[in-house]
């Protein structure tokens, strides 16, 4: 109330406040750091660690296991997870909410220092990162050329457009994709070799002994300081092959003769083909605080200087931009907080005729969002999806603040009262209810503060733009609302008087009030009640006559208040209940995206080459399916990544040559994408059909929900018998395969790769004279290259970049058993070969090996097809049940998005019973009365019920927006029920009657709570529609919020006053207080009684 009387005594001070935060906030909008998710803070540390040829097995023990070995050292640890492949470990550290992940990546960097020396012998430090959301690729920058290699292509994206990267502050990568590092190849001829009874091994000796690098030294010749370098060091490529070969001490060949020496790459692991053509790409991401969107804005800002220094040929262009999808959403925020904000004074317009009042209303819609940026900003907040989501809701309840006092108003004018005095009176009336509204509507947005992980950080922004933005608007309806209307809006006509009064003293004589009931708001709001009901002489307005009518139907139920009030509670907490069963459940809305990414298996361990053939058909197939035209851009990822690159499996994940990851993006081509991939997978299955495909999630926001797992359904199977594993595994994939919807029912690991086992007969070696040495070095050179065991480096002076020289024997000279066989391995004699001393068998091993800390584990992954994940989980659990008692040591459990599912929905039912209960707490606390605070929540299972019923119409589902929405439709539901009640309740101590006082109080707050909820539902309208991008994401929000609201309005204005009446039917009118001078206390003793007791 004091803040009402200062607005109005200093409304220049209020317009000079709010002129300040319109003016602040604007310069929040503009500075604000814009990125597509809110800071997530995932306790999560990888550690990738290269070791170039070890098969998994290798890795596994001897890097996997010594890590795990002594990470318990590391405090905060919750869980760790190792991948590992041939040549490289990826483990994944998941800690406890609340570890300090600075100290805890300190603690990393000296543990594995520590145990450095348990790893092979060359073995380099890992890479020891922080990955979460914000780390996630933003988008991808593609270099490709008519007339380069990818190798080409890759030396030039390392060396120059990465080196480009550190102009653009925030801007992170990891090596490009799509091309091997360069690389000088010495390509040895076995034949040759052979003829002169060498071995490989011998030519990386010499090249060791003729290309080093040693420092030079400095001598003093007169006056002079002379430098001494030397040409140790080989100049030019072309002179490795004037290398002198030495055989039985005698120099009589060169390299020359038994290789062939270029400047070319490392051995292909694998490669990029950006709309079918092979080229190379960069990922792009950003640094935690940094903007996604200046981040993007600068980098495509930086793009033509970074082209001026690539050769002609070579194109540069930035494609899969996710910043886009975030800036559409904020276009459409404006395009529905415009739409929402006319509709909103068109209600307004529609009950009260008032286009100033409506104009009132509208101006405090801008101001609070912008005024929620400004704060959000303060708070270290960003403009995200969620911040957005909350923002789009606010602008759909800030008109209840305003709407409230301007209806209240007009009420006060309608009794005759002068302008100032009605709007005074109005205002002063509902300032109490209306700060407990805004309290019971934060309440339910208090549980995010206590949320942790996932649905903590996403839900967290959401609740703060709305508290923010509600706050904002509660102030503005107490202090500009009052100021405005004094100055917009008109009063009644004047009339003539003397000039010893003023107009406002005039018309109070005129009202007809006299100076006691000015006071008595009660009476007089009994006399506007009956004089809407018999005057104005038949010419009652359209609204009016709905009053009456209204009213009519509240007396014909009024006689059965207690059985409606008890159908009603049954009815709808049962129907409420049975909907929560029956409505499908996810964690965030599925959206219709023409973008997609799938995930190729050929049979495992199919060869480099013959993948990329799969891959160009699946290509062709699409291109069939949609027509070129309908597509935007195509890129795929075929094979592993090289070893040197170990940080960029992390970003994406390719466990052997047999894979190929594509992601596409789609134009101008709106079909039902779930028909779309069952289609496509049909079309894949008859071309294909020994060939696996699984669709990913592509999105930034389905990667960061699914915590990495590749499908929203994926089961872990862990023991330490990892056939059994496999056993297991195969069980459920037949079970799954069995159930309708699922879709791209696979193990997600190649754990039949084929393998030639190689094994060595000691005893027979050194009967020949050859140990394990040289048996392996040869080898190793043969079929991979010397890069594993010999360091060897040249340096191109024109670029002043040193690159590594290897020793191989190229790929198309090992074709068969015998071929590996015929590798020589003893030095100066033709004999004996690799098959003298072992035996070459074919076999299959694990191509992958995961382990949850020490215990193995294998991967059961899923699609799900035109169903909800709560339905889909369910079913796995009755999978997973089925299978019987487990045997001992082996752990069955779903992970990934499913536990996500059940995370999120069961912080948010928690939640939403928290903020009930301390609703329940505030209202019993405001109105001294547990009975009438229960009466308000009567309320709850109407918006419930609305909201579900709302949800299962529309083909939505119960997800973390839709959850929103029914959280924020409580709110305001309870906030109408205060409205009401606290009427009612005023008028029941003054008179004694329920009843009576329940249908004056329905009667009051009638077009108040019709034209608030109206008002609400016609700007939630465009959210509900869905509209613009991401607008499905964001659309069951506005649905649910519409459903509750329809519903929550019924029952306030029909049901609530039958329950109040019959709650409070014989509830006594006497005060509750129990201090002795309170006049309205049952124990008041009046100064008079004190006396008299005194004196007896």
């Amino acid at each position: 109330m004091n803040l009402i009387r200062f607005a109005l005594r200093k409304p220049i001070s209020i317009l000079v406040l709010v002129a300040g935060l319109f003016f602040f906030g604007i310069g929040a909008i503009k500075d604000i750091k814009v990125d597509i998710l809110p800071k997530m803070n995932l306790p999560v540390i990888y550690i990738a660690h290269p070791f170039g040829g070890y098969t998994p097995d290798q890795m596994e023990a001897y890097f996997a296991k010594n890590y795990v070995n002594v990470l318990p050292f590391s405090n905060g640890i919750k869980s760790v997870e190792t991948k590992n492949i041939q040549g490289l470990m990826i483990m994944k550290l998941t800690y406890y909410e609340g570890t300090n992940m600075a100290q805890a990546a300190a603690e990393l960097s000296a543990l594995s220092n520590r145990i450095q020396a348990a790893f092979p012998p060359g073995t380099q430090p890992p890479f020891i990162i922080r990955f979460d959301a914000s780390s996630l690729p933003i988008g991808q920058l593609v270099l490709s050329s008519k007339v380069r290699s990818n190798n080409e292509l890759q030396d030039l994206a390392n060396v120059y457009v990465r080196a480009s990267f550190t102009a653009i502050p925030g801007l992170l990568s990891p090596a490009p994709f799509g091309g091997s590092p360069r690389t000088i190849e010495v390509n040895v001829d076995p034949d040759l070799l052979r003829s002169h009874n060498m071995t490989p091994d011998q030519i990386v000796e010499a090249i060791r002994l003729n290309n080093q690098t040693a420092p030079s030294g400095n001598v003093r010749m007169g006056d002079k300081n002379y430098i001494t370098p030397t040409n140790n060091t080989i100049k030019e490529v072309k002179d490795f092959e004037q290398i002198p070969l030495f055989k039985g001490g005698v120099q009589n060949l060169k390299l020359g003769d038994v290789a062939s020496v270029k400047d070319g790459a490392d051995i292909t692991a694998g490669y990029a083909l950006v709309n079918g053509k092979r080229s190379v790409y960069i990922s792009i991401a950003k640094a935690g605080d940094a903007s996604t969107w200046d981040v993007v804005q600068k980098l495509k800002a930086e793009l033509p200087k970074i082209q001026s220094t690539l050769p002609e040929d070579v194109k540069l262009s930035y494609e899969f931009d996710q910043s886009v999808y975030v800036i559409n959403s904020v276009k459409s925020l404006i395009t529905e907080g415009i739409i929402g904000a006319v509709l909103t004074g068109l209600m307004v317009l529609l009950f009260l005729g008032d286009r100033r009042a409506a104009l009132i209303v509208i101006m405090t819609i801008p101001i609070s969002v912008i005024s929620g940026v400004l704060f959000l900003k303060l708070f270290g907040q960003t403009i995200n999806l969620m911040s957005l989501s909350g923002l789009a809701l606010a602008i759909g309840i800030l008109v209840d603040e305003s709407t409230v006092t301007i209806e209240n108003i007009h009420q006060h004018l309608d009794m005759g009262k002068p302008k100032a005095l009605a709007i005074w009176d109005a205002c002063q009336e509902i300032a109490l209810p209306k700060l407990l509204i805004l309290l019971c509507i934060l309440a339910v947005f208090a549980p995010a503060f206590t949320m942790v992980g996932i649905p903590g950080a996403l839900f967290l922004p959401l609740a703060l733009a709305i508290g923010f933005s509600m706050v904002i608007s509660f102030l503005l309806s107490q202090t500009f609302v009052p100021v405005m209307a004094n100055w917009l809006m008109k009063g009644h006509e004047k009339h003539d008087h003397g000039p010893e009064i003023t107009d406002d003293e005039a018309e109070f004589r005129d009202c007809g009030l006299t100076p006691e009931s000015e006071k008595d708001l009660i009476t007089q709001k009994k006399g506007y009640v009956e004089k809407i009901d018999t005057d104005n002489n038949g010419k009652i307005s359209l609204f009016e006559r709905f009053r009456v009518r209204f009213m009519r139907t509240l007396d014909r139920l009024f006689p059965y208040k207690k059985a409606t009030s008890i159908i009603y509670l049954v009815s709808a907490t049962a129907l409420a209940i049975v909907f929560i069963g029956f409505i499908g459940k996810d964690v965030f809305p599925k959206t219709n995206s023409s973008q997609f990414q799938l995930r190729m298996r050929a049979v495992d361990g199919t060869r480099l080459e013959r993948t990329e053939e799969q891959a160009r058909i699946v290509l062709k197939e699409l291109e069939k399916m949609v027509g070129k035209e309908h597509i935007g851009i195509t890129s795929v990822y075929v094979g592993q990544h090289p070893s040197l690159f170990s940080i960029n499996p992390i970003y994406l994940f390719m466990a052997g040559s047999h894979e190929a990851v594509f992601q596409v993006s789609l134009k101008e081509y709106h079909v039902d994408m779930d028909e779309f991939k069952d289609d496509f997978r049909a079309r894949l299955k008859k071309v294909l059909p020994n060939t696996k495909v699984s669709f990913e999630p592509i999105e930034l926001t389905d990667k960061v929900l699914s915590q990495g797992s590749p499908t929203p359904i994926e089961i872990r199977i862990a023991g330490k018998d990892k056939k059994r594993n496999e056993l297991y595994a195969n069980q459920i994939v037949d079970k799954l395969k069995a159930i309708s919807y699922f879709r791209d029912v696979q193990i997600g690991q190649p754990i039949h790769y084929p393998a030639m086992n190689i094994d060595i007969d000691r005893t027979r070696a050194a009967e020949l004279g050859v140990d394990m040495n040289d048996i392996s070095r040869s080898l190793v050179a043969s079929t991979s290259s010397s890069r594993y065991t010999e360091k060897n480096t040249w340096v191109d002076e024109r670029a002043g970049l040193s690159y590594n020289v290897q020793v191989q024997v190229p790929l198309n000279k090992m074709k068969s058993r015998t071929d590996i066989g015929e590798i020589p391995v003893l030095r100066n004699s033709i004999r004996p070969v690799l098959s003298d001393v072992a035996k070459i068998t074919p076999t299959y091993v694990s191509g992958e090996n995961d382990n949850l800390g020490a215990m193995p584990y294998i991967t059961v992954t899923a699609n799900i097809n035109q169903t909800d994940l709560g339905t889909a989980a369910k079913d796995v659990g009755k999978t997973i049940s089925s299978l019987g008692e487990l045997p001992r040591g082996l752990f069955i459990s779903p992970i990934g998005l499913s536990t996500v599912l059940s995370e999120t929905l069961s912080s948010l039912q928690t939640g939403l019973l928290v903020a009930v209960f301390v609703i329940f707490l505030m209202l019993a606390a405001n109105f001294q009365s547990f009975k009438v605070s229960l009466v308000i929540l009567t309320t709850v299972p109407a918006v419930v019920l609305g909201a579900l019923l709302m949800l299962t119409l529309t083909g939505s589902t119960l997800n973390l927006q839709s959850y929103m929405g029914i959280i924020m439709s409580v709110g305001v539901s309870i906030a109408n029920a205060v409205l009401l009640v606290t009427n009612a309740e005023q008028l029941r101590k003054r008179n004694g009657n329920a009843l009576e006082s329940a249908r004056e109080a329905a009667a009051l707050r009638l077009r108040p709570i019709i034209m608030t909820s109206v008002a609400m539902i016609a700007g939630m309208l465009p959210m509900a529609i869905g509209h613009g991008e991401g607008g499905d994401q964001v659309s069951p929000l506005g649905r649910a919020v519409i459903g509750g609201l329809l519903f929550s309005t019924f029952a306030v204005l029909l049901i609530l006053p039958q329950i109040f009446a019959w709650a409070q039917e014989k509830t006594s009118t006497q005060s509750v207080s129990l201090d002795p001078e309170d006049e309205e206390s049952i124990h008041y003793i009046s100064s008079i009684s004190k006396s008299k007791v005194e004196k007896s």
